[in-house]
């Protein structure tokens, strides 16, 4: 059945509605980052950019890096832009825009998150890279969609952290996502793995106030004593929860590399950060000139 006009949007020119993309305007591999100024950092490191274009805080860049097809898109801040981004690039792939039809063969993608973020636990090193095995979503954005991790540790990391926050009457709710399993193998090199936590916001969801006053103050400290199945929570930013939902839900790959630029337990920064994102950039796109595109789904 033909999906109706008011639910996939196309521009005049056919491309789709928030990325202004064509069907063939992006590759299969997909590096995202928040900023879109930082589309330019990514591509510069590509031996080739073949197709640049630009929408509201939607940048994306398509070129190669040796004979691997690359595009880098930026999502803005926050999984709401998340949303967007992954549903459109999906539909890019796996919608006819002519009949307006799913297609019958999908194609899998995959979804390369390379970000800065800020650590939770004080052994963290500041200018290492966290890898998200798991994420905590406290945003609301998986909880409109029907969805449930199937994995054993994800499901028992996410009863143990509600019971806690619970028993010291500190009321979020949240959801739990996964890595995906052939990109964590792929890029387990480049650093440590982690539990994240994705925030909806920057000062009071990450316990951080200039002048308002928080509701649960002591936020922080709880989840940075939190220990489950022997892992911990890592570090903080606003993105990865719902990319790997998403990712998951239609079958793709995801990984998120986390630039450490602070260090929330110590309060220290970096200070060389530009120098930390451009080495993570450079080392994110070794791996990826190896993928194989034939292994994305999960």
């Amino acid at each position: 059945m033909p999906i109706e006009k008011s639910e996939l949007i196309l521009n005049e020119d056919g491309s789709i509605y928030h990325l202004n993309l064509k069907p063939g305007e992006i590759a299969k591999n997909i590096i995202t980052v928040g900023d879109p100024d930082r589309v330019a950092k990514v591509s510069s490191f590509l031996d080739e950019v073949t197709f640049k274009k630009q929408k509201r805080e939607f940048c994306t860049h398509t070129g190669r890096i040796g004979n691997q097809e690359v595009s880098v898109v930026s999502t803005g801040i926050g999984t709401d832009n998340v949303d967007i981004v992954i549903n459109e690039i999906d539909a890019l792939f796996n919608v006819d825009f002519e009949t307006r039809e799913v297609k019958e063969e999908l194609t899998f993608l995959n979804f390369i998150r390379i970000g800065t973020s800020g650590a939770l636990q004080p052994d963290i090193k500041i200018d290492s890279t966290i890898i998200s095995e798991y994420a905590f979503g406290f945003d609301t954005l998986m909880r409109f969609y029907k969805y449930r991790p199937s994995d054993e540790i994800a499901q028992h990391l996410h009863r143990d952290l509600n019971e806690l926050l619970r028993n010291k009457n500190v009321y979020l709710l949240n959801y739990i996502t996964t890595a995906g399993k052939t990109l964590f193998e792929k890029f387990s090199s480049l650093g440590k793995p982690g539990v994240t936590i994705t925030n909806p916001g920057f000062y009071a969801p990450q316990n951080r106030s200039i002048r308002a006053e928080l509701k649960f103050p002591h936020y922080k400290k709880l989840i940075q004593d939190f220990v489950s199945k022997k892992r911990q929570l890592t570090n903080m930013e606003m993105e990865t929860a719902g990319i790997y939902g998403l990712a998951e839900l239609f079958g793709h790959q995801a990984i998120s590399l986390n630039a450490i630029l602070a260090n929330r337990a110590n309060g220290k920064f970096s200070e060389k950060p530009e120098d930390t994102v451009n080495h993570l950039i450079e080392k994110s796109l070794e791996v990826i000139e190896q993928l194989n595109n034939d292994s994305t789904s999960t």
